[in-house]
């Protein structure tokens, strides 16, 4: 189980717990103190236990969760460069810099967007065609509910990939160098198996290949029914309040690095509406994947990237990754945790300078 996972367990667990708690102590009161500690009295209060938790279960089930507070609609969100494109029934939020070959498409981490790219996007613009998007539930990308959206779940790993060959095919972009970051990484890299006539090359920036996302399959059947659904809304909203920050600064070897601005634009995604059901709705439909089973099949040029001190996806992952992949080189960036292109940019730039130099005969400015 994540951290992530694991701490909405507990933070659930005792909430419920202190529930049953108070609601138990009514109960106590109004059998005992009120009515009596007389045997005829047993019944009524074995009724009212029963009462207890079938009210208990009604709130949880069907008493309204109130909008998230604080939230505006994503056009109020957008920035000078936004831009939007249908695709696949959904409005997709991207930004476009240069006009240069190779084209770069830039997929961001969990609970990133494409602002995670800033410090890069500038220098990298100056010798291509720089695509960076929010990846469905992140960002200012449209979040539909799967109940009622015409199509695949926009959330699921295949929904990923089909999205991302929509919006090359949007913004006509035929073939491009992927670089994908952590969870981002793993669509890239499913992307490349799926579609290898559309994928020149492969960045992949702290990848969770073998540290996988998501929920255990046992636990997903609970996880999709409507009472957890609720509860579980109810559990992000408490731990983005609570611990996001410190979640963030989790990701960094130096956490004086992110700044308040740094941090304001990576809460951004908790500030746009419907951020907590499609961040649920992402979590219970990320299934495993066999991407481990399939690297001998990956043949493009590939650059692994990893921070010396990344606590997220651990750095051993990335090393072993740059080994299996046929075709791949390795970049370990110094004094970095798990985003090495926000905590070190110009360690970043030079060695996508080097692979794409090497590669294409390009620059990357």
């Amino acid at each position: 189980m994540t951290p992530w996972l694991r701490l909405a367990s507990d933070l659930t667990a005792f909430i419920y717990a202190r529930a049953w708690a108070l609601a138990g102590w009514a109960i106590e009161f109004a059998s005992t103190r009120l009515v009596g500690r007389t045997g005829r009295l047993l019944g009524l209060a074995a009724a009212l236990y029963v009462i207890k938790r079938a009210a208990i279960l009604l709130l949880v089930r069907y008493l309204p969760v109130p909008p998230a507070k604080g939230v505006l609609p994503a056009d109020l969100l957008a920035h000078a460069d936004s831009r939007f494109a249908e695709v696949n029934g959904l409005a997709v939020h991207h930004t476009v810099h240069g006009q240069h070959e190779p084209a770069l498409i830039l997929l961001h981490g969990f609970a990133a967007s494409a602002s995670s790219w800033r410090e890069v996007v500038p220098t990298l613009s100056a010798a291509h065609t720089v695509v960076a998007y929010d990846r469905p539930a992140f960002g200012l990308t449209q979040r539909p509910d799967p109940e009622t959206f015409d199509g695949p779940n926009p959330y699921g790993r295949k929904a990923q990939v089909s999205l991302l060959m929509g919006l090359m095919d949007a913004i006509e972009i035929q073939r491009a160098v992927l670089v994908g970051h952590s969870a981002g990484g793993a669509v890239a890299l499913e992307t490349a198996l799926a579609h290898p006539e559309r994928v020149a090359g492969l960045v992949l920036v702290a990848p969770a290949v073998y540290t996988q996302g998501g929920a255990p399959g046992w636990l997903l059947p609970a996880l999709r029914t409507k009472m957890v659904r609720r509860i579980g809304l109810l559990m992000q909203r408490l731990i983005v309040k609570r611990l996001g920050a410190r979640i963030a600064r989790r990701a960094w070897h130096d956490p004086t690095k992110l700044t308040p601005q740094v941090l304001d634009s990576y809460l951004t995604l908790f500030r746009t509406e419907g951020w907590d059901r499609a961040l649920w709705e992402l979590v219970v439909a990320t299934t495993p994947h066999n991407l481990t089973d399939r690297l001998a099949e990956v043949t493009v040029p590939t650059l692994v990237v990893a921070g010396d001190h990344d606590r997220v996806v651990p750095t051993a992952e990335s090393l072993r990754l740059a080994e299996e992949l046929p075709n791949a080189r390795l970049a370990l960036i110094e004094a970095a945790g798990h985003v090495p292109h926000e905590e070190q940019p110009a360690a970043f730039l030079a060695a996508m300078r080097g692979f794409l130099a090497e590669g294409y005969g390009g620059q990357a400015g």
